[in-house]
């Protein structure tokens, strides 16, 4: 199954969402209203092969709690994800078996074009 892990209230995946072809082979997970369970994450671990690359650094709550200067492990990453829905870094597509992370140029463009 074809799946999006987005945030409904974040412009940017909403603008990716609109330029997505056949966006009707989706389903469309909104991770606020939907948390993330470990068995999705371990989905995205087993394809990605790191918690960090789900990660985003980017977030205001990995900002606030000072994240950046701690020496985060594989299991301290898998935590913040399962804890708290905004250390996703959004968009994550698994289409065909394979995981597209984050709102990047060359992945949105990948995305599409596995979507046509």
């Amino acid at each position: 199954m074809d799946k999006i892990y987005y945030l409904a209230s974040c412009d940017t995946c909403r603008k990716i969402i609109k330029s997505l072809p056949n966006a009707d082979r989706l389903t469309f997970i909104d991770i606020r209203q939907n948390p993330i369970s470990e068995t999705d994450l371990e989905e995205m671990y087993q394809l990605s092969g790191s918690y960090e690359a789900l990660f985003s650094k980017k977030a205001q709550l990995y900002k606030s709690m000072d994240l950046k200067n701690k020496n985060l492990t594989e299991p301290d990453f898998k935590k913040y994800l399962l804890e708290h829905y905004t250390f996703l870094s959004r968009p994550v597509f698994i289409i065909d078996g394979k995981i597209y992370i984050g709102n990047g140029q060359k992945n949105i463009i990948e995305v599409i074009k596995v979507l046509s």
